[in-house]
């Protein structure tokens, strides 16, 4: 029978961290680090802090995703998923200002130990990938490595890997959650098709047709101004007159593409139209008190994006400065395989529409703006 007096040991740092199982992982193929010069081991270091921020990451989209992924939203959700999106923006800025320390790494410096990491690639970060796929990349948008699919990659890596069974499981998970809708690009789309406009939501009475009307005003206002432009510049003789009119149409045009969703399947037109005139409406009227925090989440969600470019951006101009346009460890092109995942955009409508965005004099006004207020008790 246990002593009921006996107390547990209280906590302390060291454990509580499992520092010393932390510090002893450092030792990479050489098994510990009395082998490794001081660049192989910072090399080492920088990449599993990277590794853990992303891990970080990956819960924070995880618990962001899980707010939304109901039919509903409560208002009080909103505040949530921002914070969480928000951290993980922090945590990407802080990895790009990161970068600041693998620089410290000449070039010989790394090439003293470079060898050793071939066939071994950044390409087969499991997490990276499963960063892409909660996010909502496409598969169409995945960069090859060669030849090679990324997550078909790591599946065969995974074949003869210790840790491959765990690493290819964590995908496989992503891209279940996935398919079953589970993304933030997903999520994103399905609340912005619910939002109120001018006061009618979906399943209402007449919501279409109150949607188009906004929708038809919109342009009308957004045609007027670009004409309004187009003939400034044109009378000012920056451009031929008829090639600076030329744009603005174009411009127009594109607006009235967009907002008719004519780039997306006939499926699922419907909800991509609704969710883009929904982004418009929370853009063009952020100024009514409802609509402060869908604002702040969009914007949340383009500075997470903004900052994931920025990374990927960064890591490149890094690699570079280090080892130039030489052949990456695993055999990719390097640099020019890097630069191109710069290019990739998942929230595109979130981008899109700050092109059809108008002063706020220009706008058309809101109709039920009482709507959209705070309730007075």
């Amino acid at each position: 029978m246990s002593d009921p007096t006996s107390t547990a040991p209280l906590p302390n740092y060291w454990d509580y961290l499992q520092l010393e199982s932390l510090l002893s992982l450092q030792g990479g193929v050489d098994g510990g680090e009395e082998a490794l010069v001081a660049d192989e081991l910072l090399f080492i270091i920088i990449h599993q802090t990277y590794e853990l921020w992303f891990k970080m990451v990956l819960r924070e989209l995880r618990e962001a995703i899980g707010a939304f992924r109901t039919a509903r939203v409560p208002e009080e959700t909103v505040p949530h998923a921002v914070h969480h999106l928000r951290r993980v923006s922090t945590i990407l800025r802080h990895a790009v200002a990161q970068f600041e320390v693998m620089e410290t790494l000449t070039p010989q410096d790394f090439l003293g130990f470079r060898d050793k990491l071939a066939p071994a690639s950044g390409f087969q970060s499991h997490q990276m990938r499963e960063l892409e796929i909660l996010l909502g990349l496409r598969a169409s948008q995945r960069e090859t490595y060669g030849q090679t699919d990324a997550l078909a990659h790591i599946r065969e890596l995974a074949k003869n890997s210790p840790g491959g069974a765990s690493a290819w499981g964590r995908v496989l998970a992503a891209s279940a959650a996935a398919d079953e809708g589970g993304t933030l690009r997903r999520v994103v789309r399905d609340w912005l098709s619910r939002t109120p406009i001018d006061g009618s939501s979906p399943g209402d009475a007449g919501d279409e047709a109150v949607v188009a009307t906004f929708v038809t005003g919109y342009l009308r206002a957004l045609e007027g101004w670009q004409e309004e432009q187009a003939e400034r510049l044109a009378s000012a003789g920056i451009a031929p007159p008829d090639a600076i009119r030329e744009k603005f149409a174009a411009a127009t045009a594109g607006a009235r593409a967009f907002l008719g969703a004519e780039d997306v399947g006939e499926a699922m037109r419907p909800t991509a139209r609704r969710a883009r005139a929904g982004l418009l409406y929370i853009e063009s009227h952020r100024q009514l008190p409802l609509l402060a925090w869908p604002r702040l989440l969009v914007d949340t969600v383009v500075e997470l994006e903004e900052q994931l470019v920025l990374w990927r951006n960064r890591h490149a101009r890094m690699v570079e400065r280090i080892i130039g346009r030489r052949v990456g460890t695993g055999g990719s092109s390097g640099v020019e395989y890097l630069d191109r995942t710069t290019h990739a955009r998942i929230f595109t409508d979130l981008w899109t529409v700050r092109t059809l965005l108008l002063p706020k004099d220009r706008v058309p006004p809101a109709r039920n703006e009482a709507f959209y207020r705070f309730a007075t008790p």
